[in-house]
């Protein structure tokens, strides 16, 4: 008989964006050392996804295990733009040792990090052969972000072969409905439903459910899940970029979300875009003048 899963609960609530309750919840009894560890890990990335960088750099010791290590370097990486170089340094160094550079924590931290910068093969050197469902869903990201959903959706199969209802299989499946696209997105739209009707609202599944009823023209609704979200974390960047996006298409007041978006994340990829645009219409308009 297989023993209890002491931290399904816990993982549930870090993959479905509920980062404070997998905070909260985290004193689970009668862990095995294994399993401790990964609990640590589990919480400290919940602290690094609400943004609280400098805690986990401070409170994971240099003897700390591998995975948290590891988790640390993300900490690290996120936590400035000067801070990234010596992140990666320091990664690549971990990734060459033969002794640690096969833990499967450390290469979700490696393929997580690339990913960020925008790296998707060097990325996908160190998740390609999987090992974990979190290397697997990473993977299904990569492909997309690459427009491969061909590989992607192999990998999806991978998932669902080893645990069809796992919470990151259906996620997974979600996203490549998504970039898919078509009579895909009322399926991926039915996968956050769910999600919304088994556990607490975050503002990753009230976003999943927006872009979805975007995609279907549903303007309106998508306004009200995206202010839903907003109340939720009023700093959270798909929230502010999709409610822009979303404001747009109804005609409505937008710019304010745009700002908030540049003075929070001035790094998200619609505001490089943004950007962008502008830079090259102001260059267009000199060569007129």
């Amino acid at each position: 008989m297989a023993s209890p899963d002491h931290l399904f609960s816990l993982r549930n609530n870090f993959y479905l964006g509920a980062y404070q309750a997998a905070i909260n919840n985290s004193d689970v009894p009668n862990l095995s050392s294994e399993d401790a560890i990964e609990r640590d890990c589990l919480v400290y990335r919940s602290y690094i996804a609400l943004g609280s960088y400098q805690l986990v750099i401070n409170e994971i010791d240099p003897s700390a295990p591998t995975p948290l290590q590891a988790v640390k370097l993300l900490a690290l990486y996120l936590s400035g733009p000067e801070n990234k170089e010596s992140a990666i340094s320091s990664l690549q160094e971990w990734l060459s040792d033969p002794a640690v550079g096969s833990n499967s924590v450390l290469r979700l931290i490696a393929g997580i990090i690339y990913m960020h910068e925008q790296d998707y093969n060097e990325a996908l050197k160190h998740t390609n052969a999987g090992g974990t469902m979190e290397l697997h869903a990473l993977n299904v990201q990569i492909f997309i972000k690459m427009h491969r959903s061909d590989y992607a959706e192999k990998q999806l199969k991978i998932m669902q072969q080893i645990d069809e209802d796992h919470t990151l299989t259906q996620l997974a499946n979600a996203w490549l409905n998504l970039a898919v696209g078509g009579s895909k997105i009322q399926e991926a739209y039915l996968i956050f439903q769910d999600f919304s009707e088994k556990f607490p609202m975050t503002t990753l599944v009230l976003n999943g459910k927006a872009v979805c009823c975007m995609h279907m023209g549903h303007f309106d609704e998508a306004e009200t899940l995206l202010l839903e979200a907003l109340n939720k974390d009023a700093k959270d960047a798909e929230t502010l970029a999709n409610l822009y996006v979303c404001c747009l298409h109804l005609g409505k007041q937008s710019s304010r979300f745009l700002s908030q978006l540049k003075l929070s994340h001035p790094n998200h990829t619609l505001v490089k875009r943004m950007v962008s645009a502008e830079e090259s219409f102001d260059r267009a308009v000199q060569t007129v003048a």
